[in-house]
């Protein structure tokens, strides 16, 4: 059985959140059922663009020394151009339209998961930890 890199399981978070984001995306306008509450739509893609974001934070400050707003911004930029891509790959699904509203919802999603990660040192530690448990863990494989 052949080594497999820390830095890919660092991805796969990531590209299992954007996966949903994309799935969900692909589904047509009429196929939705979301119950009528105001607001919902944002706060699902404040949740799931928070979530992204904390994924995101783990690649990029996963076992590496970047200084933490460097890590912040790079977080928010790959959110915001994540979201622009579903945006416009929603514009091809029927009965779905592109929404400005739903990119500041992706945007402040990211933007409260980077200010969380920001003051919680706690949240940092547990990061870098999860990190180091997958290192000895992948590193065992080599012996």
């Amino acid at each position: 059985m052949g080594f497999i890199s820390p830095l890919f399981w660092r991805l796969v978070p990531m590209l299992v959140v954007m996966g949903m984001i994309f799935y969900l995306s692909h589904q047509p306008g009429d196929s939705l059922y979301l119950p009528a509450l105001p607001g919902l739509d944002k706060a699902c893609h404040l949740a799931i663009y928070a979530l992204l974001a904390l994924t995101i934070l783990w690649y990029f400050a996963s076992g590496r020394q970047k200084p933490p707003g460097m890590v912040v911004l790079q977080t928010i930029l790959f959110c915001l151009i994540f979201g622009l891509s579903d945006e416009f790959h929603q514009s091809y699904i029927p009965y779905r339209s592109v929404s400005i509203f739903d990119l500041l919802a992706d945007l402040a999603g990211a933007i409260l998961a980077c200010s969380l990660w920001w003051r919680s040192s706690r949240l940092r530690r547990a990061m870098a930890s999860w990190y180091l448990c997958l290192v000895r863990a992948t590193s065992r494989n080599l012996s």
